[in-house]
């Protein structure tokens, strides 16, 4: 820009001097003069002065061209590639479960007598919840203990004369095995006596009680008499589709969503299913649930992120910058020969890619680190062509 304000301010010296005259005659007086002599000396002198201004002329003509033609450069911005952790997720939903969420059943009939919890309780495992009518069978029990004691009296006695060479092996034998047959029958009658008596299978909470004092029960659907759930042992499970067979293993991180609760869990896969259904081509996944504060109920509905590939150095670039020609073939440019008036070379760059994610996707070859590569205005370039980079 300098060299050509240089040009305009001889140009308009010259153009001044021409037209002043300066301590010539001017064109008018000497064709009044009418000496041929003089008119073709002045002449001369005037075309001296225009050849001289045709040269500055052309001169400022090629500089406005160059400046033109580096205006009318495709413009675009650039980014450089680097290596990053890639972390790939396959989505897919789930609902919470949990294996200790039951509902208890009487074993034995008669009439609900007592129930000693509350709805929401917690309880502990073997914490009686409620008891049946017996119907005398405590009773009859206490009556077997009673004769149990006479017999194993009995037992030890014969048992002493015995070791003493008293008495005779018969009556020994005689009141062993009576001693051990109503040892068993008050353990059977104990067994049968415990039926009566509801207690929990497990920790958890009664969430619901569904019989009431004084209703008439049995074994079978229909009778059943508490819900109990353990919400600590909680977990997902998910229907992953057979393609990730191999890459879906326990062990691998998983991100978590409940839509409901807008809350989110980092956690692990916990194991993973032997068997493909033939009918949607998916196998099970149990998915871990820490629930701390007690706020995740079963049934609930959550979006299940599974890492099955992680690149600790991968190169990641904007899904919407690659291009494919006609053959199928994947590029991107990459700008080359930078100047220092950001001016460059724009080249074409066969890739392959790999997964993709959020946007980003896995560049296997063709790109490397540290290379920069038009990221707007790659639509309106050509290979080979000079570009203008803009500045960030």
């Amino acid at each position: 820009m300098r060299k050509i304000n240089q040009l305009l301010t001889l140009i308009i010296t010259l153009s001044i001097v021409v037209g002043c005259g300066g301590n010539e005659s001017s064109v008018e007086t000497i064709l009044t003069e009418g000496n041929m002599e003089n008119i073709r000396a002045k002449k001369k002198e005037l075309a001296a002065q225009y050849n001289d201004l045709e040269d500055q002329i052309a001169l400022l003509d090629s500089a406005i061209a160059a400046n033109t033609e580096n205006s009318n450069l495709p413009l675009v911005t650039t980014f450089q590639t680097k290596k990053e952790k890639f972390l790939h997720y396959v989505e897919l939903q789930g609902d919470v479960t949990t294996k200790q969420n039951v509902l208890i059943y009487p074993e034995a009939p008669g009439t609900l007598l007592k129930v000693y919890v509350d709805e929401g309780q917690k309880v502990k495992k073997g914490q009686l919840l409620g008891t049946i009518d017996n119907g005398g069978l405590e009773s009859q029990l206490i009556q077997m203990k009673t004769q149990l004691e006479l017999a194993k009296t009995t037992f030890e006695r014969q048992e002493r004369l015995w070791n003493q060479k008293i008495g005779s092996e018969i009556q020994y034998l005689q009141s062993k095995t009576n001693y051990e047959a109503q040892k068993n029958a008050v353990d059977q009658m104990q067994s049968q006596l415990d039926k009566f008596y509801i207690k929990a299978p497990f920790s958890g909470i009664i969430d619901d009680i569904i019989k009431d004092e004084g209703t008439v029960v049995s074994p079978g659907p229909g009778s059943e008499i508490f819900r109990i759930i353990n919400l600590s042992n909680m977990y997902l499970e998910v229907l992953v589709p057979e393609s990730y067979i191999t890459s879906v293993t326990p062990g691998k991180e998983v991100k978590v969503f409940f839509p409901v609760l807008n809350t989110s869990i980092e956690t692990k896969v916990r194991e993973t299913g032997n068997y493909i259904n033939p009918n949607n081509r998916s196998f099970n996944a149990k998915i871990s649930v820490p629930n701390k504060d007690g706020m995740i109920k079963p049934n609930l509905t959550a979006k299940v992120k599974i890492n099955d590939y992680t690149n600790e150095d991968a190169i990641l670039i904007p899904q919407g910058v690659i291009s494919e020609n006609a053959d199928g073939d994947q590029y991107v440019y990459v700008v080359r020969d930078v100047k220092e008036d950001r001016t460059a070379t724009a080249m074409r760059a066969i890739i392959t890619t790999g997964k993709t994610q959020n946007g980003k996707v896995e560049i296997l070859s063709g790109v490397s680190a540290k290379e920069n590569i038009i990221l707007e205005g790659a639509r309106s370039v050509k290979d080979g062509q000079q570009v203008k980079i803009l500045k960030d």
